[in-house]
C-alpha cells in the first residue's frame, strides 16, 4: 500500500475534483488520473467512479481516504517526537484567518513567536461559515467563527480548538437615539435601518434572531463583508449594524450597545487537520493563539 496513493485519495475527498487536486498539487489532471488508475490496480478494487463530468470516490476509495488521515497523523506524531528530541519547534506555519478575529489575535501572536524559530505566513479570508473548513487543505491553521457552535459548520473530521467567545454588539452613531440606552433589546432595534452581512455569514444569525424574536422583517439596506466599510456607513448616518466588540473603534464615531433577548456571541476557533495539529511548530502557534485570546478577553472584561 503506497502512502502517496492514500494521500492522493484524501486530496480528492477534500477538494472534490481531479482538476482541484491537480491545481493544488501542481500536477496536470491527466497525471492525477493516471495515478488514480495506478492506485486502483495496486489495490485491486475500483476507488473512483464517474460522477457527472468528473470522478468521485467509491466506498472503497472513501475508506482509504479516511485511513490516509490516520496515516498522516501517525507520521506527524513521529515527526513531532523527532522535533522534540532535536530541540525547540521551528519552521513555517501557514495560517488563514477572518480579518476581524485576526485583527485582535495576530499582532499578539507574532510578538509571542518572535525569536522562536517559528515563522508565520498569514492570509486573511472572509467567507461564509461552512467554507472555512476547506481552507485546512492549504493552511496549517484556520481561524474561523460561528454563532451556533464552537465547531463551525463544514469542519467534520477536523480538529477544532476553541479560542474565545466574543460579544457582538449593536453599533450606531453616537447621535443615534438608541445611543442613550445602556443596552438595546430586539424590540428596540427591529424597526431600524440596518447594514448587514451576506446571508450565510455568521453575523446574519443575529439579525435572523431579532426577526424570530419580534416577528418583524428587518430593513437591511446593504449587505457588506468588510467591517470597516460597515463602520463607515453606520458612523455617517442613521443605520445600525452588528459588529464585534473587541475590534470595533468607539468614541466620537461609533457607539456599541449590548443586545438583550437574542444570543449575540460568536465562538472564535482554530480549525486544522489532525495530522498538522501534531506538528510542534503548529502546537506552538496554537499556544500563542490561546494566550492572545485570553489576554484580549481579560482586557475587555477589565474595561
Amino acid at each position: 500500500m503506497d502512502v502517496r496513493h492514500l494521500e492522493l485519495l484524501r486530496e480528492l475527498a477534500d477538494r472534490g475534483s481531479v482538476a482541484a487536486v491537480a491545481a493544488a498539487t501542481r500536477r496536470t489532471p491527466s497525471a492525477v488520473s493516471q495515478q488514480l488508475r495506478t492506485a486502483q490496480r495496486e489495490m485491486g478494487a475500483p476507488l473512483v467512479e464517474p460522477h457527472g463530468r468528473g470522478l468521485r470516490l467509491t466506498d472503497a476509495g472513501r475508506l482509504l481516504a479516511t485511513g490516509a488521515v490516520d496515516v498522516a497523523a501517525a507520521i506527524a506524531e513521529v515527526q513531532a517526537r523527532w522535533d522534540a528530541f532535536r530541540g525547540a519547534p521551528a519552521g513555517v506555519v501557514t495560517l488563514a484567518a477572518l480579518p476581524s478575529a485576526a485583527t485582535f489575535l495576530l499582532p499578539l501572536v507574532e510578538q509571542d513567536l518572535a525569536g522562536t524559530g517559528v515563522e508565520l505566513h498569514l492570509a486573511d479570508v472572509d467567507l461564509a461559515e461552512a467554507e472555512f473548513g476547506a481552507l485546512t487543505a492549504d493552511h496549517d491553521v484556520v481561524v474561523a467563527h460561528s454563532l451556533t457552535s464552537v465547531r463551525p459548520r463544514g469542519t467534520d473530521g477536523l480538529d477544532v480548538v476553541h479560542l474565545t467567545d466574543e460579544p457582538l454588539d449593536v453599533a450606531m452613531s453616537p447621535r443615534h437615539p438608541l445611543a442613550a440606552h445602556t443596552t438595546v433589546s430586539a424590540g428596540d432595534v427591529a424597526g431600524e435601518a440596518w447594514v448587514g452581512v451576506p446571508r450565510g455569514y455568521p453575523f446574519d444569525t443575529v439579525l435572523r434572531g431579532i426577526e424570530q424574536a419580534t416577528g418583524a422583517q428587518l430593513d437591511v439596506r446593504q449587505r457588506i463583508v468588510d467591517n470597516r466599510l460597515v463602520e463607515a456607513l453606520v458612523a455617517a448616518g442613521d443605520r445600525i449594524a452588528v459588529l464585534p466588540r473587541f475590534t470595533t473603534p468607539t468614541g466620537d464615531r461609533l457607539t456599541l450597545r449590548p443586545l438583550t433577548g437574542v444570543r449575540a456571541v460568536r465562538h472564535v476557533s482554530a480549525v486544522l487537520r489532525p495530522d498538522r495539529a501534531r506538528r510542534r511548530a503548529v502546537q506552538r502557534v496554537l499556544d500563542a493563539l490561546r494566550r492572545a485570546a485570553d489576554d484580549v478577553a481579560r482586557r475587555h472584561d477589565a474595561g
